[in-house]
């Protein structure tokens, strides 16, 4: 099997094109490739198919196999992977995912796409629709006891579900028990991903982001638009967000209206390619 490995801003994934491959089993096969010691190594695999709605199919599995609704930093890089391999020539793309269709700007340099934006849609801020247990609005501010710690929450989900903790001191924090704590919570009936955010300014933050089936990881491109839109609602940014993640920085731009698009722009990189046997 042929395959890329791509990531942004150090959120990394193994991309097949199954417009011309076949993959029988794909979430063990995540689990196989997603390996850092017996496989290629990665936060998971993204399969890239034709579509019969949108220019092409984006599906996403996490490195224990888990299949998520979408993911940011992925969806640039499927930008990037359809352009640069000559499967299109368009420069505005669809991708459809399981939380939706996703419209694509590409940013153009030298022949290949270097800078991806991305229409991430409208929020999802009802706690019924996240899924939070017990919450029927709007799940803002809200107290969590997770890990033996009390926590202050505000909930999003950018078609995959966000916890977003604001105030932590990210140097001291232990993500790996605080994040699987919150993960695996009983409030969240499908598990959700962590945000931890420290706020520098109105228009800056820093994040640590754990992500539901795939643990701590470099970046999370829902998670920085789900950490914005939660700052923004908050009062704590204003509409112009620079998330700074562990693998580099995303711009995010929201204008506080709920049916109003958040929209994502950063990087896709192309880190080496090779074929596997599976």
């Amino acid at each position: 099997m042929r395959f890329t490995k791509m990531h942004g801003i150090g959120n990394d994934y193994i991309y097949v094109n199954c417009l011309k491959e076949s993959i029988e089993n794909p979430s063990e096969l995540s689990k196989k490739l997603s390996d850092r010691h017996f496989g290629i190594g990665s936060d998971g695999l993204i399969l890239i198919y034709p579509s019969k709605v949108a220019d092409f199919e984006m599906r996403m599995y996490n490195s224990d196999g888990s299949r998520g609704e979408m993911c940011g930093n992925g969806i640039r890089c499927v930008g990037k992977y359809v352009y640069d391999k000559g499967l299109t020539t368009k420069d505005h793309l669809t991708i459809e995912t399981l939380a939706g269709i996703k419209k694509l700007k590409l940013e153009i340099e030298e022949g290949k796409a270097k800078r991806i934006k991305v229409d991430m849609g409208a929020p999802i801020l009802e706690g019924k629709l996240i899924p939070v247990n017990n919450f029927e609005g709007r799940v803002i501010k809200e107290p969590l006891k997770a890990g033996g710690r009390e926590y202050e929450m505000t909930c999003v989900s950018m078609g995959n579900p966000h916890c977003i903790i604001f105030g932590s001191d990210l140097e001291k924090l232990d993500i790996e028990t605080q994040g699987a704590a919150i993960e695996n919570h009983e409030m969240f009936p499908n598990r959700i991903n962590a945000e931890f955010v420290e706020v520098i300014d109105k228009n800056t933050v820093k994040v640590r982001v754990w992500e539901r089936g795939a643990g701590e990881t470099m970046a999370c491109g829902t998670g920085a638009c789900a950490v914005a839109v939660a700052g923004i609602i908050n009062g704590l940014l204003d509409n112009e967000v620079t998330v700074k993640l562990r693998g580099g920085d995303l711009k995010i731009s929201w204008d506080g209206d709920t049916k109003s698009s958040v929209f994502m722009t950063g990087e896709a990189t192309t880190v080496f390619e090779g074929d596997v046997c599976i």
